[in-house]
C-alpha cells in the first residue's frame, strides 16, 4: 500500500518532495482573489488537474488535494457546504488520475475550520473533532495515501484535528504543520515546544512547519523544530511575504532561483520533505526538486 510506502521512505531518511502552493497558483491561473479554489474542483476542474500535472512535471513526491477549506464549516464561508462530499471526493479523484502511473503519492489537505476552538473559540473542541472526522472519512474512503493537517495555529484546534483524522482511520499516516508568524510562536501563541511536546505526543508521524513569513524565519524555526524531536519533518515556507498589485493580486518576492539556493540548508537543518506554501508556483518547486536531485546524487 502506498501509505506504508510514504512511512518506508521516511523510515529510510529519503528526502522527499512536496508539491507547491494551490491557492496563489490557481489565482495565477484565473482564480479572483478571496475565491475559494475548492470552487474550481466542481466549476473548473480541468485547471485544478493542469496544475496538479504541472506540480508532478515539476519533481512532486507528494500532491496535495485542493481540499483546504474543505471542512463543512469553511465550505459555508463559501456557499459551498451543500457540496461538501463532492468536493471532497471530487478533488481526490483529481489528484488520482493526475499521479496515475507516477508513483507520487496523494495527501488529503485539511486546513483550519476558519473558526477558534475553546476554551479560545466559540466552536466546542467535540464539534472541531467530528468536523475533521467528517473530512477525513471522505478523503481516506475516496483513497488518499497520507492525511497532511496543515497551516494549523492552535493546538487545541491542531488536536482536534488529529483525534479527528485518527478516529477515522488507525493507519493512515498524519503530517501536522503548523504556521509560525510570531517569530517561535504562532499567532495564537503557540511555542514551537508546545507543538512538539503536545502534538508530537499524539499519534502523528510528522511535524511540520509551513506558510509563515521568511525564508530566514522559517529555517530558524526549523531548527528549533528538529532539536526538540526525533520525528520526520515537513518543510513548506511561503516564497516570501506579499505585496498587493493594482489588480489585488498578492506577489511574492522570493524567485525560484533564490528559494532553490535555500533547500540544501532545509535538508541540512533536518526537513525530510520539502516543498513550498503560498507563493510557490511549479518554476519554484522545479528548483527546489533540482537542489534535492543534486543533493541525493552527494549520497
Amino acid at each position: 500500500m502506498k501509505n506504508r510506502s510514504f512511512l518506508r521512505q521516511l523510515s529510510a531518511k529519503k528526502v522527499l518532495i512536496s508539491d507547491g502552493a494551490t491557492g496563489t497558483s490557481l489565482q495565477q491561473m484565473g482564480l479572483p482573489s478571496g475565491a475559494a479554489p475548492e470552487g474550481w474542483v466542481l466549476d473548473k476542474p480541468d485547471a485544478v488537474a493542469a496544475l496538479n500535472r504541472q506540480f508532478i512535471d515539476a519533481g512532486a513526491d507528494i500532491l496535495l488535494t485542493c481540499t483546504f477549506g474543505g471542512t463543512r464549516l469553511r465550505l459555508t464561508e463559501s456557499g459551498l457546504d451543500e457540496h461538501f462530499e463532492e468536493v471532497n471526493r471530487r478533488a481526490v479523484e483529481i489528484a488520482r488520475v493526475a499521479v496515475r502511473g507516477t508513483g507520487v503519492l496523494v495527501a488529503g489537505s485539511i486546513g483550519p475550520l476558519g473558526r477558534r476552538v475553546a476554551p479560545q473559540g466559540d466552536i466546542r473542541a467535540d464539534l472541531a473533532e467530528a468536523a475533521f472526522a467528517a473530512q477525513a472519512r471522505l478523503l481516506c474512503s475516496s483513497g488518499v495515501d497520507l492525511i497532511v493537517i496543515e497551516t494549523q495555529y492552535d493546538i487545541n484546534e491542531a488536536s482536534a484535528a488529529v483525534s479527528g483524522v485518527r478516529g477515522v482511520d488507525r493507519n493512515i499516516p498524519i503530517v501536522c504543520s503548523f504556521s509560525f508568524d510570531k517569530g517561535a510562536r504562532t499567532w495564537t501563541g503557540a511555542s514551537v515546544e508546545g507543538i512538539a511536546r503536545i502534538i508530537g505526543g499524539m499519534a502523528v508521524d510528522v511535524l511540520g512547519i509551513n506558510c509563515g513569513r521568511s525564508l530566514l524565519e522559517n529555517l530558524e524555526i526549523l531548527m528549533i523544530l528538529r532539536s526538540l524531536t526525533d520525528k520526520p519533518i515537513w518543510f513548506k515556507p511561503n516564497a516570501g511575504l506579499p505585496e498587493v498589485d493594482d489588480d489585488g493580486m498578492p506577489i511574492y518576492p522570493v524567485s525560484p532561483e533564490e528559494m532553490g539556493l535555500a533547500v540544501p540548508a532545509w535538508i541540512e537543518a533536518g526537513a525530510q520533505i520539502v516543498g513550498g506554501c503560498c507563493g510557490t508556483s511549479p518554476a519554484h518547486l522545479a528548483a527546489i526538486s533540482e537542489q534535492v536531485i543534486r543533493w541525493r546524487g552527494l549520497l
